[in-house]
């Protein structure tokens, strides 16, 4: 399974647009790993999780052809993981493709809700799936089954156990310290890969997102509950400029962790 990092970053961005901080402008100077765009990642080119208003950007940077994923996974509503509007652009008219190809949407909540009203009059185009947590679905592309996540109140938050080509991955953000339904449903399964965040770097504890002594705990529950396969690897993504640290910063503190940073770009072979 082929595993492409498109974006690493939270919501703003790293450099972050209208920002002067240390960080911002350091990145800008430095570039490479340090330019980081909003959060998204692409298995096998045909299932993506995530669709941030870069996914223009992700595809001409990465060389992608969009037209080939055929499902969308949806964590939450914010911004920085849906913008709706560039799905309109799969429409007749904006853009020449495959029009026997459904593209599958799947979500919960307001994802789904935003998707549907957008895409009245295109729904021939799209397939919308309302997913329940802990009920496993499956797609046209893997096994998922969505886990809650603690991450809005506001709104039903998704994590996701996706399996594929006899492989599995838990896509373990947004959220802070996770639910206990999600702890307890996560014992006795076996993971290639684990991605998990760490939104807020060493500030003290946030309940929505995690720092790094929340990272850390998190691969080390992984690992004692044989969660984690020997072989399998743990990636850190999801950074925001106001946690005040560099790629290599975050380098320095997970790899002596056995947890990879991931940068935008970057390809996992699993």
């Amino acid at each position: 399974m082929k595993v492409l990092f498109h974006g690493t970053a939270a919501f703003e961005g790293i450099p972050s647009l209208f920002c002067h901080c240390e960080t911002c402008k350091h990145a800008k100077v430095r570039g490479g790993k340090n330019i980081r765009t909003r959060t998204s990642v692409l298995i096998d080119e045909i299932l993506k999780i995530d669709f941030p208003a870069d996914t223009l950007h992700h595809s001409i940077r990465d060389s992608v052809d969009m037209d080939k994923v055929r499902d969308l996974l949806f964590t939450h509503s914010h911004s920085d993981h849906l913008y709706p509007e560039d799905l309109l652009i799969r429409a007749l008219g904006y853009a020449q493709f495959n029009e026997e190809e459904e593209l599958h949407l799947y979500g919960h909540d307001l994802p789904i809700k935003h998707c549907s009203q957008l895409l009245a009059t295109e729904r021939h185009r799209f397939q919308l799936h309302n997913l329940k947590p802990f009920e496993t679905v499956q797609t046209q592309t893997a096994t998922i089954t969505p886990l809650l996540a603690n991450h809005d109140s506001k709104e039903t938050c998704l994590l996701y156990y996706i399996e594929k080509d006899e492989k599995a991955i838990f896509y373990g953000h947004d959220s802070g310290w996770f639910p206990k339904q999600t702890w307890d449903w996560l014992k006795g399964k076996k993971l290639d890969l684990a991605i998990l965040e760490c939104t807020t770097g060493n500030a003290p504890n946030c309940e929505v997102h995690m720092n790094v002594e929340d990272t850390l705990k998190t691969r080390e529950w992984l690992i004692e509950n044989f969660v984690m396969k020997a072989e399998g690897r743990i990636v850190v993504t999801h950074f925001s400029h106001n946690a005040h640290l560099l790629h290599e910063d975050l380098v320095h503190i997970f790899e002596p962790n056995g947890i990879t940073v991931a940068f935008d770009g970057m390809q996992l072979d699993i």
